[in-house]
């Protein structure tokens, strides 16, 4: 199936309070523990495409001594955030920016671990960004992306919307099918990896639906 981009930024106030209001529990919490997992047990993280920050907050509460940046182009998910982080008493721990994921303001060798869940299908050319995670990065810090995985067919695009979308509303189904069409299949993700200079990282199917990229802290 041949990929199709859909907007880079979810940036209207409707659409933020839709997608934080849409249950990600059990895909967030699995992304979080495997994200502890992988890292060191204190420093700071960079979360690519954090959203209203779900995933961070999650991480801060599991793990004391672990701060994070989290980044995004929406600045009303970024608002809905900062609500969240606020509400769940984590703001000397998280912090929210508004930055651009293929130009970082960061340091080089910056971060202990960056983490991203769901951007890159958001990018039209990812391999900008993943570059730019290989310069903040530090060399042995840890890499944990994940996202959705472009269906072989319409048909299997079709099913996974029936499957994991069906009491969403038409307007949540239609976003869901978008991104798996705006997806990368793993051999995409693969040749990016390399083609970025990133080294020691397993990509791998991770789901129905989702790929995986990660190296461990080392």
């Amino acid at each position: 199936m041949q990929r199709i981009l859909e907007p880079e930024v979810m940036d209207t106030i409707a659409e933020a309070v839709e997608y934080d209001a849409m249950d990600f529990t059990t895909v967030n919490m699995a992304f979080a523990t495997q994200a502890i997992n992988l890292c060191p047990p204190q420093g700071t993280l960079l979360d690519l495409g954090t959203g209203t920050a779900r995933i961070p907050i999650l991480i801060a509460q599991k793990s004391a001594q672990i701060n994070i940046i989290g980044i995004d182009l929406s600045e009303n998910m970024l608002k809905i955030g900062r609500e969240n982080i606020n509400n769940a008493g984590l703001t000397e721990r998280i912090k929210l920016e508004k930055v651009d994921a293929k130009s970082l303001p960061y340091s080089d060798q910056e971060f202990d671990g960056i983490i991203s869940n769901s951007i890159i299908h958001h990018i039209p050319e990812p391999l900008s960004c993943l570059k730019e995670i290989k310069r903040v990065l530090k060399p042995n810090g840890t890499l944990f992306l994940r996202d959705l995985l472009r269906p072989a067919t319409v048909e299997l695009r079709d099913y996974l919307v029936k499957q994991y979308a069906a009491d969403c509303n038409d307007h949540q189904r239609q976003l869901f099918s978008d991104s798996l069409q705006a997806a990368f299949t793993i051999t995409e993700v693969e040749q990016m990896i390399q083609q970025a200079g990133l080294t020691g990282v397993k990509v791998y199917q991770s789901s129905d639906r989702h790929w995986t990229a990660e190296r461990a802290y080392r």
